[in-house]
């Protein structure tokens, strides 16, 4: 990954009549790194990936993908794109490769049928099946196939996973993974959090139009709340513990106490060296809650 951009946005804008969908988005995207994009349903994650197609327009703001305004250049853009939308629409009248034969010309490219293949086969899906007859997760299989078939450099996937089993749901993500390692940039917004936790570097979290944070993933995780299950050999005055920098809740059941703290362990830790401690347990915060959490006290900017 370097510090050089694929997509930068600046105080985007964009209303469906009355609605203001997106309120002034800024975004920064680095070259090579998978990026994911969090909000709930109508928080306008869709919204600015069709911005930054130039499949809608903005009222406002500016959009560069690897310095390419989607608005000036949109075909030169494209090429570079391998886009998944939300909701995927297949000629029903073609076979699956027909499909993906037929999109690789609109794209001005030869198909790669190797590869073709070889993305079919890992994800169980079957070429010479009409498109009429495939479920809805056979018709994201194909979505997820012509994103990737032409090897593009930005891939920009809306809810990459939905519809599919979990097996192939891994499979989706090892795709992605390698993508990136061939120095691919990976855009993708989903509302399963425990994936974006396994493959995403830093997200994005957009609120009612605005993103609200950008931060590595390990940094919301470090900076989430800790939960710790603490069993002594006999009750101890936990007043010190309670005092502790980060500690936002304790009860104390007998000889054992549940605590809530809040960043770095070390000080605790510190103090519990000098207790009788018969048993420790943690448990970190998944992602999933950190994000509930947020959307109840709502974004640090107050946007």
């Amino acid at each position: 990954m370097t510090d050089r951009l694929a997509v930068r946005i600046e105080d985007l804008k964009k209303s469906y009549g009355r609605v203001r969908a997106l309120r002034g988005v800024d975004l920064e995207v680095r070259q090579g790194e998978i990026f994911g994009f969090l909000g709930p349903n109508g928080a306008g994650k869709t919204t600015t990936i069709r911005c930054m197609l130039d499949l809608i327009r903005p009222n406002g703001g500016t959009i560069e993908v690897f310095g390419l305004s989607p608005q000036k250049d949109p075909v030169a853009v494209r090429a570079r794109i391998g886009y998944l939308p939300g909701e995927l629409r297949l000629e029903e009248s073609f076979t699956v490769e027909g499909q993906l034969r037929l999109l690789s010309h609109l794209r001005g490219k030869k198909l790669d049928r190797e590869y073709v293949r070889s993305l079919a086969q890992r994800l169980d899906l079957d070429l010479k099946s009409p498109a009429r007859n495939l479920s809805k997760g056979n018709k994201q299989k194909v979505g997820v196939v012509q994103a990737l078939m032409h090897r593009p450099d930005l891939l920009v996937l809306d809810e990459p996973t939905f519809g599919l089993d979990p097996l192939v749901q891994r499979e989706v993500l090892r795709l992605l993974k390698e993508a990136r390692d061939s120095g691919a940039t990976v855009f993708f917004s989903s509302h399963i959090l425990s994936e974006v936790e396994e493959v995403a570097e830093r997200v994005a979290i957009i609120r009612l139009g605005v993103v609200a944070e950008v931060s590595e993933i390990d940094e919301l995780l470090r900076r989430s709340l800790r939960r710790v299950h603490i069993r002594f050999r006999q009750p101890v005055d936990v007043g010190p513990l309670r005092a502790l920098p980060g500690v936002k809740s304790l009860a104390v059941d007998g000889a054992a106490i549940d605590l809530e703290i809040e960043g770095e362990m070390e000080r605790l830790i510190r103090a519990l060296a000098t207790l009788p401690v018969r048993d420790l347990e943690t448990e970190r915060a998944t992602l999933e809650e950190i994000f509930l959490a947020y959307y109840e006290t709502g974004p640090r900017n107050g946007g």
